[in-house]
């Protein structure tokens, strides 16, 4: 087992070392801040401290992972084995940055909780990102540094084994609106036509009517489909499901419809199924809970996974929330406006809620791409798109990490402003479906 010293044991430094040792390299270790039992230990061994202490491999620590509290940190990105790093620290450190305090700044989001603008949604925008403006947002760096510190270990200590990591692909899909014109009611209906009349669009007068009648199969019901790529893949996937009460954001259907309800249930038997907290529910408890018993009762089962609709995501607030309902996985941490790593992580890990210290037991799945980011946000059309995605699969798969993508089932109709983006769909599962 590895044994790790540093002078103060803290929240922090206990965090990071299990984020990167056990969550990402997948070994143990035993941590101490005793210094005459890190002495006589033989064996492997790392100190993250001010000076080393023997031979030891040693990392060279910097004061972020010793405080408390939250403060504009002086950071100066440089390259590094052609990477970005954070934290300089002196030549006689194995690394020459402090990789624990960088990767903690990043993984704990700490520069959201640092005063900043945010935008028409209330959310943190990926352009005000380190990672952004550093051009190292398409790059997983904790990863990436956690085999640096791997590779020094076992040339050092080649007794350490580590265990092999596999990479893989999850394939999850948001349900903001499950169909297009069923199941709507007769007040949004007849809204709808008038909506359609007033634009003169007979064309989608026609296909509501088609819809309605059931002449054509809904636009929005894209599901034979899906099920045909988890099968013929064999996918991991995600359904996330929008439940709440109706509103400008917030405009699926009325979990009163047997039809909806059998659809949740139908997904339910080949995939995964969370909660996806609504626009209206991120500022209200009371709505959320009410959100997540809607699914739990269709289910018949406890609800344990979400992500938040529009990612509104505000720290630490929103995880507060979902841990108080005892949500134990979310899948929010993405960015809106830009692809990449938000947290430059590809790994699952746990919430550090900044502001009370402490590790939470709340399981951080990242996301590296959105369909409506690159349509809407950077412009992509679909002939680029793959131009855009493979990249970020290649990075995943460099470092053995979990490369997820987030589409919607509207997304993949073909039709309209969406066509071609089925096509992109096949061939982003294709490419990150092989190991």
């Amino acid at each position: 087992m590895l044994l790790i010293y540093t002078h103060k044991i803290t929240h922090r430094n206990k965090y990071v070392f299990n984020l990167i040792f056990k969550d990402t390299l997948g070994i143990d270790f035993t941590l101490t801040e005793d210094l005459d039992e890190f002495k006589v230990r033989q064996g492997a061994k790392l100190s993250y401290t001010i000076n080393p202490i023997s031979d030891e491999l040693f990392f060279a620590s910097r004061n972020l992972l010793f405080e408390t509290g939250i403060n504009e940190q002086n950071i100066s990105v440089f390259d590094l084995n052609e990477s970005k790093v954070f934290f300089a620290t002196g030549k006689s450190s194995a690394l020459p940055f402090d990789v624990f305090a960088a990767s903690f700044y990043l993984v704990s989001r700490y520069e959201e909780y640092l005063p900043h603008i945010r935008d028409e949604h209330d959310r943190f925008d990926a352009k005000d990102s380190l990672a952004f403006t550093n051009g190292f947002l398409q790059k997983p760096l904790v990863n990436t540094w956690a085999l640096w510190i791997k590779d020094l270990l076992l040339n050092k200590y080649p007794q350490l084994v580590f265990p092999v990591q596999n990479y893989q692909f999850v394939s999850t899909i948001d349900i903001d609106n499950a169909y297009a014109y069923r199941e709507k009611g007769f007040t949004r209906s007849v809204g709808g036509y008038l909506k359609s009349l007033s634009k003169f669009d007979f064309n989608e007068i026609s296909e509501r009517t088609r819809a309605l009648l059931g002449f054509d199969k809904d636009p929005y019901d894209t599901y034979e489909f899906q099920l045909e790529i988890i099968k013929k893949y064999k996918l991991k996937a995600i359904y996330f499901f929008l439940l709440g009460d109706y509103g400008v954001n917030d405009k699926n259907l009325p979990i009163e419809s047997k039809q909806f309800q059998s659809l949740i249930k139908m997904l339910g038997d080949y995939a995964q199924i969370g909660i996806h907290p609504s626009y209206g529910s991120n500022k209200s408890k009371t709505q959320l809970k009410k959100e997540v018993e809607r699914l739990s009762k269709v289910l018949h089962r406890e609800i344990t996974q979400s992500r938040q609709h529009f990612l509104k995501l505000r720290l630490p607030e929103t995880y507060r929330n979902l841990i108080d309902l005892d949500i134990t996985d979310d899948y929010t941490m993405g960015f809106a406006s830009q692809v990449g790593f938000r947290a430059s992580i590809c790994t699952a890990f746990n919430f550090y809620d900044l502001d009370m210290e402490l590790e939470t037991k709340l399981k951080i799945h990242p996301f590296a791409m959105m369909e409506g980011t690159l349509k809407y946000s950077m412009k992509v059309n679909p002939e680029d798109a793959m131009n855009k995605i493979k990249p970020l699969i290649d990075e995943v798969k460099k470092v053995d990490g979990v490369f997820m993508s987030l589409w919607h089932n509207d997304t993949l109709n073909d039709k309209k402003i969406w066509t071609g983006w089925k096509a992109v769909y096949e061939k982003m599962v294709q490419y990150a479906a092989t190991k």
